[in-house]
């Protein structure tokens, strides 16, 4: 977990320093076309072919992974236009959003104590952002809008995983970000130039690579023992921003990220222990008569 935070900070840093040259949505085309490059021969593994790709949830597909475009063309315009700690601050939102989603989405039951830590996780966006003040503004709200809508594509995942394999989900994803990114990269395009072709190509391997250590990081351990160890996302991406950037992290943005990062986890260890009930509990059920 400790590697994919740190490639997932890497890729912060490629996305502002490509986004000074390039627009939004070309660097978003080129984080998903060398992403494809890096991920497809290990996903691709002997003994699959074309027929891997069989679905009958398409348009499913078509569907999270429009959402997932425009979630990602948000935090992009947020990497490259707002002060690094608080885009990423702001990005830490999304299991808030997850939450909500799953009441109305999945109709799961969310209890009180959950619903504290939304709250506290509203106000520690509300920290960040200052309505109130005249630091607000509507730029902001791009950043609350990827965290949106990156809850709703987490739903949309957890929906496809009952009935599809991860691996299809994740071959699909590859390969349907490409030209959905593509198509609005073309009314912008202008081809990158010297060094910027190295950030686009690094946003690319760190994403992936990130993605990659994070999938196997959950399947190695406790969501709620990993959930702490990805935060340090924010630490390395102020000390990088700072020396690369000369940007300081105000107090605000600071006291902020800190209420959405215990909001958080809480709601992983809450989410963990619940899982791990249901599975301790399962058996049992299974074998009541009448039930």
């Amino acid at each position: 977990m400790l590697g994919s935070t740190m490639l997932f900070a890497l890729m912060v840093i490629a996305i502002r320093l490509a986004s000074e040259t390039l627009h939004t949505f070309e660097v978003a085309f080129f984080r998903n076309f060398f992403g494809m490059l890096v991920a497809l021969p290990l996903l691709l593994r002997a003994g699959r072919g074309i027929g891997f790709l069989k679905t009958d949830q398409f348009p499913r597909y078509l569907f999270r992974c429009f959402v997932g475009v425009v979630s990602m063309f948000c935090g992009f315009w947020a990497i490259g236009h707002l002060p690094l700690a608080q885009a990423v601050s702001l990005s830490y939102s999304t299991p808030i959003f997850v939450t909500i989603a799953a009441v109305f989405i999945l109709h799961e039951q969310v209890r009180a104590r959950r619903w504290t830590a939304v709250a506290l996780g509203f106000v520690g966006v509300l920290v960040i952002l200052r309505p109130w003040s005249s630091a607000f503004s509507a730029g902001m709200l791009v950043a609350v809008a990827a965290a949106v809508l990156s809850g709703i594509v987490s739903i949309q995942i957890k929906l496809l995983a009952k009935v599809e394999p991860a691996d299809r989900i994740v071959i699909w994803t590859t390969l349907l970000w490409v030209p959905m990114s593509m198509l609005p990269a073309l009314w912008v395009w202008q081809w990158p130039s010297g060094i910027t072709w190295l950030w686009v190509v690094a946003t690319g391997i760190f994403g992936t690579g990130g993605h990659m250590l994070w999938t196997r990081a959950l399947k190695l351990g406790d969501v709620s023992a990993l959930t702490p160890i990805s935060f340090m996302q924010l630490p390395v991406v102020v000390a990088l921003g700072w020396a690369l950037f000369g940007e300081v992290i105000d107090r605000w943005t600071l006291a902020g990220a800190t209420i959405i990062l215990a909001a958080n986890a809480y709601i992983a260890h809450r989410e963990a222990r619940l899982s791990r009930k249901a599975a301790t509990n399962a058996p049992v059920e299974a074998a009541k008569p009448g039930e």
